[in-house]
């Protein structure tokens, strides 16, 4: 019996297997799928070296947020072992001016106050608005937030601050790749997603509609659809 091709799916910030039930389902069949959470990391080397250490020789990779930026780390380290490369609701980038500032206020606002303090400021301005204000849809990701810690938070806030800029590693990668972003991400916009998949040759851009940055919860069945796609590349 041939061996299912392997898939792991990558957890953004305060992100656990939650985020992917829906992909974790719909890919069963298709696939090994694999969902890796990064509590207790601070750097993106090391939440890489969590998946190469779990890893077959050969497997997928679809990272969302802060997991896009470790499935390219995952790139500059191991390319010749990733078959296939979905990045979604992401950024390439270095750090830029004033973002430091910006993650500290939540990281102090979350130890000072505990992660319930995140779903109320955080949390609403990632989704489409007409989520903002759904309990039913708000509250599975709320217990989510609370699931982690205010030093798991501020560790992976470590991560993304000591980041290093990924756009250089974008245009060595030649296997089928797909860039996907909700359509009103505003925390990582489509114009961003548009420049950096200009710079993977052959990249299949994917716009999600009525999706704000949580796409794998907020449209999954669509999101599905586009893994099930690549798995078939």
């Amino acid at each position: 019996m041939t061996e299912q091709p392997r898939l792991y799916l990558l957890c953004g910030l305060l992100c656990d297997a939650y985020t992917f039930h829906h992909q974790v389902t719909a890919l069963s069949g298709a696939c090994d799928v694999q969902v890796v959470d990064f509590f207790g990391l601070d750097s993106l080397e090391a939440m890489a070296r969590k998946v190469l250490d779990d890893a077959p020789a050969r497997f997928s990779i679809c990272g969302f947020s802060m997991g896009g930026r470790v499935a390219l780390k995952l790139m500059e380290m191991a390319p010749a072992r990733v078959d296939r490369l979905c990045l979604m609701d992401t950024g390439v980038g270095p750090v830029v001016e004033g973002e430091a500032e910006k993650r500290q206020i939540l990281v102090d606002l979350a130890r000072q106050k505990g992660n319930v303090a995140l779903i109320d400021s955080w949390l609403p301005p990632m989704l489409h608005p007409v989520r903002r204000n759904d309990p039913a849809f708000i509250g599975p990701l709320g217990d989510m937030i609370q699931r982690a810690t205010p030093e798991i938070f501020a560790r992976q806030q470590k991560a993304l601050l000591t980041r290093t800029d990924a756009r250089p590693v974008l245009p060595g990668i030649r296997i089928p790749t797909y860039v996907v972003v909700g359509r009103q991400d505003e925390w990582s916009t489509v114009a961003q997603h548009e420049d950096f998949a200009a710079m993977i040759p052959g990249a299949k851009l994917v716009v999600i509609e009525e999706s704000g940055h949580f796409v794998p919860v907020e449209q999954p069945q669509a999101v599905s659809t586009v893994l099930l796609d690549m798995m078939k590349a």
